[in-house]
């Protein structure tokens, strides 16, 4: 009997990067709880509500709050940059879910991966664009 639940039930993925994090999404109809690294989702972003309402920022959009558990498996950076990647993942999953989700998601910006990393470092200086001190005399 369970196998049959279980292949009733829909299960879209979606992948999310940001900075040098990645995070694999899973959505799967449910209650709304946030599960990543087998940790609940408040423990693991420390109860930032932040993080918490960006993750969920691509469900509220399509009024979808409590109708999915977003279950992730994400590795790589800090809190910030998963939660961001997570983020991501949900948009993708949702594109994934019903094609005519992306467009709300697309006006809202949250199909959008943010470019920014960090810059290499270059020779003769500390960091990317730390000098070292400069002396007169």
């Amino acid at each position: 009997m369970q196998a049959t639940e279980a292949q009733d039930k829909a299960v879209y993925w979606g992948t999310g990067r940001r900075k040098s994090s990645v995070a694999r999404v899973r959505l799967v109809p449910g209650e709304g709880n946030l599960v990543v690294n087998g940790k609940p989702g408040r423990d693991y972003f420390n109860r930032i509500a932040s993080y918490l309402t960006a993750i969920k920022a691509p469900l509220e959009t399509l009024g979808f709050e409590n109708e999915y558990d977003i279950l992730v498996n994400a590795h790589g950076g800090g809190l910030t940059g998963q939660a961001d990647a997570v983020k991501l993942g949900v948009a993708r999953a949702l594109c994934q879910q019903d094609p005519n989700n992306r467009q709300p998601l697309k006006t809202e910006g949250y199909l959008t991966r943010d470019p920014r990393c960090k810059e290499r470092k270059k020779y003769g200086l500390h960091k990317a664009r730390k000098a070292p001190q400069f002396s007169k005399r």
